[in-house]
């Protein structure tokens, strides 16, 4: 990959089917979402109920529940994805502990949400020795499906959908789907058109995510959770922070002169459009 190869991507309502926000702390675009009004989207909303030794930097949990609520009643609980993701099991955050809080949470969640997607920590090789220094161990197989039972039955309690986010494992017995964070099924239903999307062939097998366009940059995000593969590099994420330009079009970044850029050709997916006239549009996440 050419570094000095940069595409630019249109990001106008006229050629942008949709987009979907990955986030664990909205409040602070909550004030601007009338700005994406021409626009559908929908938000993937990490919740989990972890200590600072985990996620340093990020609001209370009770601060951030209170912002997934705020933001549901502002855009619809169909429009909300709650993420119980990572599953972390160490001597704090033990089986029970995680039966117990997810019970807690969806009670509370069940007005404001119609689906949660779950995970298990996957050991990425840069990861392991931080999370040998932490206790923190890989689930076994008992241990995943005596947690997804319990899952199931708390989310089936409080009329809640739950899927798993590229598990290879099958838990369909319990009632739980492999599912698709990037869901052309559900912008379809925003939009009210049908997408014809394929696959994303760029993820992992278990991965059922349609193809998008991703938005973002590995090392810069602040907020410091020990089991994330994007921040591996604490001096290198306050680095890329420093070069932050609202005014730059690159993230934490500035086009240089031998950058080279050209603009990417993409098409709409929209399939009522397609059948009359071709126009470009993009999926983005």
């Amino acid at each position: 990959m050419n570094a000095h190869q940069i595409s630019r991507i249109d990001l106008s309502p006229e050629v942008v089917d949709g987009i979907v926000f990955w986030t664990k702390n909205p409040r602070p675009m909550l004030k601007r979402l009338n700005e994406l009004k021409e626009y559908a989207y929908y938000f993937q909303y990490t919740l989990n109920p972890y200590g600072r030794e985990i996620e340093e930097h990020l609001p209370l949990l009770k601060d951030r529940m209170n912002s997934f609520q705020c933001l549901s009643d502002m855009i619809g609980k169909e429009r909300v994805i709650w993420r119980y993701d990572p599953v972390i099991l160490n001597d704090t955050y033990t089986v029970q502990y995680h039966v117990k809080e997810f019970s807690s949470m969806a009670e509370m969640l069940a007005p404001y949400t119609n689906k949660c997607v779950f995970s298990y920590l996957d050991f990425y090789t840069k990861m392991k020795n931080r999370m040998k220094q932490m206790g923190i161990r890989p689930a076994v197989r008992e241990e995943k499906e005596y947690l997804a039972e319990a899952f199931s039955k708390a989310a089936s309690r409080y009329g809640i959908a739950l899927e798993t986010c590229a598990e290879d494992i099958d838990l369909h017995k319990f009632g739980i789907a492999h599912g698709r964070c990037i869901d052309d099924r559900l912008l379809s239903e925003i939009i009210d058109c049908p997408l014809k999307v394929e696959k994303d062939k760029n993820q992992r097998l278990e991965c059922g995510c349609a193809a998008s366009i991703d938005i973002g940059l590995y090392n810069t995000c602040k907020n410091g959770c020990v089991y994330c593969y994007a921040n591996l590099n604490h001096e290198l994420t306050l680095e890329n922070n420093a070069k932050y330009d609202r005014d730059s079009p690159l993230l934490c970044s500035k086009l240089g002169d031998k950058d080279i850029v050209k603009d990417r050709n993409v098409k709409s997916l929209k399939e009522r459009q397609l059948s009359l006239f071709s126009r470009e549009s993009i999926i983005l996440s």
